[in-house]
């Protein structure tokens, strides 16, 4: 059946309009769509990605690591105050010239909540100083130990033409200094673009380029198999030994940062508040099981969200490990001898084999007496709906581009607070207001290892209160064709950034 699938997909593949899409030197097919062409519209690592060509930040990450990009040198004034010398003679895709005003303009937009996702970081600025047409000086309110750290991802949009533009525009044709000139966005099928010929950084290689978002696995595969594309990212499970023992193609592996994860509630009157209780959720759950079976051994069992790689990953923080008897035990000492009702929320199209992961946690729970409800549904409705806060118990994954978990633990852990931007993404609705407060008073720390200290401290407290159950890294695969001479690194934060294909 799965062979007819895919042949049924290629078919269908074969029946787009293959004449436009030849005609790009390079053809990339992803498995997310973007959501907008306003780069502070979505924080989410598939809208970075896209983004990315099209758009310059102050600074840009190479190998993880911070390097300069529209600003070439920054530095730390004091504890509230960052000062970056901006790099000249760069333009923005409509012929403008970049300066100060347009970084100016491009953080003040980011908070007003009609344009961006970013207001916990637009908020956090108090003042923005431009002494010179090429010199920026932030104020912030608090001290930001990762202001440096999230430049790489905050994208310098074009003052004078964005005042002009009305949203519909702005949200769907990007003005930017990128490598990649914007040429047409038909939604469900492709983004097209050519090469920046006056790029700061030089011209990219590749002079058209095409990004389809095929979100089917089945479909990817086939628009390889059928020399419909050079790049494709997330090669299904299913699919991973056949595309390797394709003769023309190169299978790419490397770990990813990417943790998935449960999110647990406590909210008051439900069974969740009993620490017992989620507990019992993690020692029900055969992490081992799941790797093996499930994600067919190419991935990485997690004791914490935060990667190695990340400040605040504590290396003496141990996993609750599978044990069923326990979590009956500690159920019925809780009062759920009998179980509960209880609903495992999640995608099934975001995340390596997400809903055959979440069916697995699904089997576990019921094996411990609990009558289990699956709600997996496409991303586009689910992300919405744990913004509304609908899910108390939910898979998700997750990876801070900042390489800080202080930032992650604003967003995913503080209890939600509109007014102050914290707990944007804590869907969950989790609240300990003892970690709330080491939240806030770790963002004063500066100095590294203090900072990385203060950090591992509140990764255990929220370990030790089960927050969520961590259940392993991903391993991202991706699938190159040969004999074309392309040469394709893939990034740690999974983004495909077109000027580094070679």
């Amino acid at each position: 059946m799965k062979r007819l699938a895919v042949i049924a997909s290629l078919v269908a593949l074969l029946a787009l309009p293959s004449l436009a899409m030849a005609k790009a030197d390079l053809v990339i097919a992803t498995d997310a769509p973007p959501k907008s062409m306003n780069p502070q519209a979505y924080s989410s690592d598939a809208n970075y990605s896209y983004m990315s060509n099209f758009f310059d930040g102050l600074l840009q990450r190479k190998d993880g690591k911070l390097a300069p990009a529209l600003a070439t040198a920054w530095e730390r004034i004091d504890a509230l105050t960052w000062k970056f010398t901006l790099r000249k003679g760069v333009k923005f895709s409509n012929g403008n010239d970049f300066n100060a005003e347009d970084v100016k303009f491009t953080f003040e937009r980011m908070k007003d909540p009609k344009y961006s996702r970013f207001l916990n970081f637009g908020n956090a600025i108090a003042d923005i100083e431009t002494p010179d047409a090429y010199t920026v000086i932030f104020k912030t309110v608090k001290p930001v130990p990762w202001f440096a750290e999230t430049m790489h991802q905050n994208f310098i949009v074009d003052k004078e033409s964005s005042l002009t533009r009305d949203d519909g525009d702005y949200n769907t044709h990007p003005i930017g200094t990128g490598a990649y000139i914007f040429d047409e966005w038909v939604k469900g099928s492709y983004v097209r673009m050519h090469a920046n010929p006056n790029y700061w950084e030089g011209e990219p290689k590749y002079k058209t380029v095409e990004i389809r978002p095929i979100v089917e696995e089945a479909t990817r595969f086939a628009a390889l198999a059928g020399h419909q594309v050079d790049i494709v990212n997330g090669v299904p499970l299913t699919l991973a030994d056949r595309i390797a023992k394709m003769p023309n193609v190169e299978m790419i592996q490397r770990p990813a940062r990417r943790c998935i994860y449960l999110t647990v509630s406590n909210k008051p009157g439900t069974p969740f508040a009993d620490k017992r209780v989620r507990q019992a959720l993690a020692y029900a759950i055969n992490e081992d099981e799941i790797i093996d079976k499930v994600m067919q051994g190419k991935a990485t069992k997690a004791s914490q969200i935060p990667d190695k790689a990340t400040v605040g990953y504590n290396a003496d923080i141990k996993r609750i490990e599978y044990n069923p008897e326990k979590a009956k035990q500690l159920l019925a000492e809780a009062g759920y001898a009998d179980g509960f009702e209880i609903t495992i929320a999640g995608p099934n199209d975001r995340y390596i084999n997400d809903e055959k992961i979440a069916e697995a946690v699904a089997k576990y729970m019921a094996k411990i007496g609990l009558k289990v409800k699956l709600d997996v549904k496409p991303k586009s409705i689910f992300f919405d709906e744990t913004a509304e806060f609908k899910h108390p118990f939910y898979l998700i994954g997750w990876f801070d581009g900042s390489y800080d978990f202080g930032r992650s633990a604003e967003k995913l852990l503080h209890t939600w607070d509109k007014e102050k931007g914290m707990g944007a993404y804590n869907g969950a609705v989790y609240s300990n207001p003892a970690i709330d407060d080491l939240i806030v008073k770790s963002s004063s720390i500066v100095d590294l290892a203090e900072r990385d200290k203060a950090l591992q401290n509140i990764n255990a407290m929220v370990m030790e209160d089960v927050a969520w159950i961590p259940l392993h890294y991903q391993q991202d695969l991706y699938a190159v064709a040969k004999g074309k001479n392309i040469k394709f690194n893939p990034r740690p934060d999974r983004w495909i950034v077109v000027k580094e294909i070679q």
